[in-house]
């Protein structure tokens, strides 16, 4: 075990060392598993609505959103994270025990990991933020009671419940009326569908931009050395409206041409703006949601070598390849079962609604990330999908299934904090701390 203490520990090794050392390995193995099944579920609702509709195969679902997916991570997933995922517990409160935060984060990480496979093989769609938000309150109210719980905090996310998929689904539903009553139920669908598709390449590239400026490609070096004001951001959407109307009116000439007999070529031009829009949703989860399981092994990693705890650590690049990795393989090996789920038993799935769902999902988030509110992807995704399904009648709504991923929802929390209480105390048990 002596090679390994200057990795964990830098050049001062503490007297015990080598029980902290197998607290490290443990962090390593519990985050690549948390990694791993954030890939199977939460990742994969990116892809979902592609598949449902048949605009991609599962297998080139699993390729695109891997490559976004990790690209995401590693090139904008930041080189700083909070200590304590989303302030929920003052990070102060550890200063005296650090190695209770080291712990902890431990225990963190294997709870959410375990709620997150359960939910995964019985594909449920969950939120990997609440997953670890739920596992790191329960031992911060193991530990220091209800003063160490933000509870403010607890209280936005909880409300995330029920806004995230409303306003999931007031858009998609509206976007979905407005694509359905002015081109798809229109007198001349073909002829609508070249005068209005580069508009909706416009929105759709414009509205990408903006996200990622946001929540995606924020910690590139390039978007992050711009003080993005009213006037940048308006610039950037011109010109990247005026790049995706040019990029749509190409398509649209090329698959919908005057004369087409059929509508097909139509749906193949919503296939390509919800694989557009899908794979920024990939993008943009790698680019945050990899801290959920990067973030506390970093907590872990930096308070091993300097024996006390920071509000914010930095993250060693392998760190993020690591967690990218680890979320790739995840979603190869088990995304299929939340990707059946959202794409193909919630409700009737075909391109145009896919592409409501997704441009509904990138944008609901974005706009509530830029006020401040905690949202998560899947919930706004689930949503979105299931406000398509209630606007075109709900006799194609599938309740039953509808009714276990509001369950989960509600589980997550209590569930991840109980788990990590229990692992938690098992760990302190073992290892005599």
């Amino acid at each position: 075990m002596d090679f390994l203490y200057p990795f964990f520990f830098g050049d001062v090794v503490p007297a015990n060392a080598s029980l902290l050392t197998y607290i490290g390995l443990f962090a390593l193995l519990f985050a690549g598993y948390m990694a791993w099944m954030i890939g199977s579920n939460d990742i994969a609702n990116a892809m979902a609505t592609s598949v449902g509709s048949h605009a991609l195969t599962y297998k080139q679902a699993v390729v695109i959103a891997a490559i976004a997916n990790f690209l995401g991570a590693v090139l904008a997933g930041g080189t700083v994270t909070d200590t304590v995922r989303k302030g929920i517990v003052n990070s102060e409160m550890f200063a005296n025990d650090p190695h209770l935060l080291i712990v902890g984060m431990v225990a963190a990480m294997l709870s959410a990991g375990i709620w997150l496979h359960v939910a995964t093989n019985l594909g449920l769609p969950v939120s990997t933020t609440h997953s670890i938000v739920g596992a790191i309150v329960g031992f911060g109210l193991l530990l220091y009671g209800t003063a160490a719980v933000q509870w403010e905090k607890v209280g936005s996310i909880v409300a995330s419940w029920v806004l995230s998929p409303i306003g999931g689904g007031l858009v998609a539903a509206l976007m979905f009326v407005f694509v359905n009553k002015t081109i798809l139920q229109a007198a001349n669908p073909i002829k609508r569908m070249r005068k209005l598709g580069p508009v909706l390449g416009a929105l759709t590239i414009a509205m990408i931009v903006l996200a990622g400026i946001g929540k995606g490609f924020s910690k590139l070096p390039l978007v992050a050395t711009i003080t993005w004001n009213v006037t940048n951001l308006t610039i950037a959407a011109i010109v990247s409206g005026l790049i995706g109307f040019v990029i749509l009116w190409v398509i649209v000439r090329r698959y919908v041409p005057e004369n087409h007999p059929d509508l097909s070529g139509i749906e193949r031009v919503f296939i390509i703006l919800q694989v557009i829009t899908a794979t920024y949703v990939a993008f943009s989860h790698g680019a945050n949601d990899v801290a959920n399981a990067i973030g506390p092994l970093a907590a872990v990693i930096d308070a091993l070598k300097t024996g006390a705890v920071a509000s914010g650590v930095t993250v060693p690049l392998w760190v993020l390849i690591y967690g990218g990795a680890g979320i790739a393989i995840g979603l190869s090996l088990h995304g299929y079962k939340v990707m059946r789920t959202v794409g193909e038993k919630i409700t009737e799935i075909t391109p145009s609604r896919g592409f409501a769902a997704e441009f509904s999902a990138a944008s609901v988030v974005t706009l509530f990330s830029k006020l401040g509110m905690p949202v998560s992807t899947t919930h706004t995704l689930v949503g979105a999908v299931l406000g398509i399904g209630l606007i075109s009648g709900t006799g194609g709504l599938n309740f039953g299934v509808v009714r276990n991923i509001a369950f989960s929802w509600i589980l997550t929390l209590p569930v991840a904090g109980l788990l990590c209480i229990g692992i938690f105390l098992l760990l302190r048990a073992v290892l005599g701390l």
